[in-house]
């Protein structure tokens, strides 16, 4: 039996810490891939510490968790004082029930309710950005009160109802009472309490998302962004020092827990002896005198000198206070212009593996030839409904954003894009060609000025598919290959899949188009092995799947990583999905000059080089594609991927673009998604 146990544990803690452990692995990879190694390096670690990105999302995550986790434990503490010596038994019970709530509640509602109330505030006092840094720590604080409070709350029951009252006395104030014998006594659960909120805060994704503004973006909220494409090593070194730090603190915590119980013990035990030489020698005194001695002898066996984990939290909470200042005055500094900028994950070169860095190099151009203190603050999201519902709410406000095609239309038709002065961006004329103009989207090229743009085809694995195989859309349903397909985890570009092996036009409004398509998809059901969107990656890369329809700029990524054993492959079937990313100014933007001053600064040659090559999409920049350097560096099969020879643009964007569909077919769309997704 104590085998089994015993087995039983270790099971538990292999399942527990495996993950960490290849993660820990994975961090001291010499390539980029997140599921093959390829030798021993620190290339990541040295990358996360020229990531200015990341140390900024780790800067933001530690102030926020450290200021919202101290407000809460000097809140919660105090409450649970309060609710302590309340009288009433059934008040006292009602406001558990109240506090209970933030941790009962699905955090998504918690995180709307939130986003609501602010915008609500914001609006009735007139602020043009509803969300930022203080509704995150409002928000943070909200669902971190309840844990301090649920871990001190039993202290106070388990303390001496005595000890107080002994204190009052003895001459104490009611001030002096609490912290000179209740804190000492119910220590303990306040820091319990501030560990477990510190934790709760740094960790927290969903409730930030909701809360949080264009100025502040934590290093969940960065994590998540990523995920459009894959996310990189620099993220696996990061949590690795995270974990070391974590595992560090807990041994000294648990070797200074040990030490203070044994110097506990001892005080205990001379303390009793000392105890019985008083009793002895006080024998003949007055009953109250005695009870005044012993009183005061327990008092001191409550005391317990501060611990060196008690100093720290101190001093990191008044390192994280005097951050949190240092935050606010440079957010009240008027001599920085800031230019926030609304952008894909992984979608601009950043300055990591030696690549430019395109946002500081805009800050230096405006300080070297605008004569301008500019700050790019750059924050990224996962879609364009993402986007969207930051925008219509009209709880955040940023100055240039890079939305789909179909999502400019839908943001142009309802009044949330500026219209560009074209004045202000000279590089226009040069660099975007009448074949990436007046595109259905955008049709009198008021809002929009292209970024990258792509096409869908599919991925296989030469060594797993037969060359006869290949050529069209019938691959992906190719039953030869079951369990070895994977499929969009997303209903437009599943079931565009479907349409265009159909022949059918992926913008129909007829509903008996729609249904063809949900029959085809479930022909390909048996097939699949997954539906994935970015896990796509990994899955292809290590040759888990063999077959799947993707973007090609996203194919060129995997070829760096692909594992020995696997050969990927790629080709366009004969229709295919269509794109345009482009760059925008919404509605009530702060800065539209310099927002369009930046737009002009990504068309210039060198940057918009730069952010071609670092996101492997095809660029509608004549200045990039025409460019023999840019050729050169991409190479002739990677240059033929992203512009085929003789295919027509223009001519083929209008057919096979997705376009935004009307409420209706949304909703039969939709509706049509979750019967295919619980059909299997």
């Amino acid at each position: 039996m104590k085998k089994l146990s015993n087995l039983y544990i270790a099971l538990i803690l292999l399942f527990l810490f495996a993950p960490i452990a290849v993660l820990i692995v994975f961090s001291f990879n010499d390539g980029s891939s997140t599921s093959t190694l390829s030798g021993f390096s620190f290339k990541w670690y040295a990358e996360l510490f020229r990531n200015h990105e990341i140390l900024n999302a780790l800067k933001n995550s530690l102030i926020l968790a450290l200021s919202s986790s101290a407000i809460a434990t000097v809140l919660g503490t105090a409450a649970a004082f309060g609710i302590h010596h309340m009288k009433n038994k059934h008040a006292r019970r009602s406001l558990m029930t109240a506090t209970n709530i933030p941790m009962m509640n699905p955090e998504i509602i918690t995180g709307i309710s939130l986003m609501f109330l602010f915008v609500f505030v914001g609006t009735l006092l007139g602020l043009s950005t509803k969300l930022g840094f203080w509704t995150m720590l409002i928000a943070h604080i909200t669902f971190n009160l309840p844990y301090v409070i649920l871990n001190v709350l039993p202290k106070f029951k388990q303390m001496d109802k005595a000890l107080p009252e002994a204190a009052l006395d003895l001459g104490c104030t009611p001030m002096q009472s609490f912290f000179k014998v209740q804190l000492p006594a119910i220590m303990p659960g306040v820091l319990t309490g501030a560990i477990m909120a510190f934790t709760m805060s740094l960790d927290d994704f969903v409730i930030s998302y909701f809360t949080s503004g264009v100025d502040f973006q934590t290093l969940p909220i960065l994590i998540y962004s990523m995920t459009k494409k894959n996310v990189k090593p620099t993220i696996y070194a990061l949590s690795t020092i995270i974990f070391v730090v974590i595992l560090i603190m807990l041994l000294l915590s648990n070797r200074e827990k040990t030490a203070d119980e044994r110097i506990q013990a001892q005080k205990i035990k001379e303390e009793k002896k000392r105890q019985e030489a008083i009793l002895l020698a006080q024998k003949k005194r007055k009953q109250n005198a005695k009870n005044a001695t012993e009183t005061e002898n327990r008092l001191i066996i409550q005391r317990k000198r501060p611990s060196y984990l008690t100093r720290i939290l101190a001093i990191v909470c008044a390192v994280a206070v005097l951050i949190s200042v240092c935050v606010v005055l440079n957010v009240l500094s008027k001599q920085t212009i800031t230019l926030n900028v609304y952008n894909w994950g992984e979608y601009i070169s950043d300055g990591s593996e030696d690549t430019l860095d395109t946002n500081r190099a805009f800050e230096e151009y405006c300080a070297e030839e605008l004569g301008m203190k500019v700050k790019v603050n750059y924050v990224t999201y996962t879609s364009n409904e993402d986007l969207y519902a930051k925008l219509s709410t009209g709880a955040v406000s940023y100055d240039v954003i890079i939305p789909s095609d179909y999502m400019i239309a839908r943001l142009a038709s309802e009044g949330l894009l500026e219209e560009l002065d074209f004045a202000n961006i000279p590089n226009y004329n040069e660099a975007i060609t009448e074949d990436f103009r007046n595109l259905y989207y955008d049709p009198e090229n008021k809002y929009s000025v292209p970024y990258t743009y792509g096409m869908v085809g599919v991925i296989y694995n030469a060594n797993v598919v037969q060359e006869a195989d290949i050529g069209d859309w019938d691959l992906m349903w190719n039953e030869a290959y079951k369990g070895q397909i994977v499929q969009f985890n997303n209903s437009r570009d599943a079931f565009g899949t479907a349409f265009y092996k159909l022949g059918l036009d992926v913008n129909t409004t007829d509903h008996a188009a729609w249904d063809a398509g949900l029959d085809e998809l479930k022909k390909q059901m048996p097939l699949l092995k997954k539906f994935v969107m970015d896990e796509i990656f990994n899955m292809m890369e290590s040759g888990e799947a063999a077959i799947g329809a993707y973007y090609a700029g996203d194919y060129l990524t995997m070829l760096d990583n692909q594992a020995e054993h696997v050969d990927l492959q790629f080709y366009y079937p004969p229709n295919t999905n269509l794109f345009v990313d482009a760059m925008c100014v919404p509605k009530g933007c702060q800065n539209k000059e310099l927002a369009e001053a930046y737009i002009n600064f990504m068309l210039s040659r060198e940057v918009a080089i730069a952010n071609a090559e670092y996101i492997c999409y095809a660029c509608p920049n004549a200045l990039v594609y025409n460019d023999e350097e840019y050729k050169e560096d991409m190479g002739e099969e990677a240059y033929q991927i992203l512009y085929p020879e003789g295919f027509d643009f223009a001519a083929s964007y209008d057919a096979n673009c997705y376009k935004d569909l009307d409420k209706a077919t949304k909703d039969y769309l939709n509706k049509k998604w979750e019967e295919l997704r619980t059909s299997g």
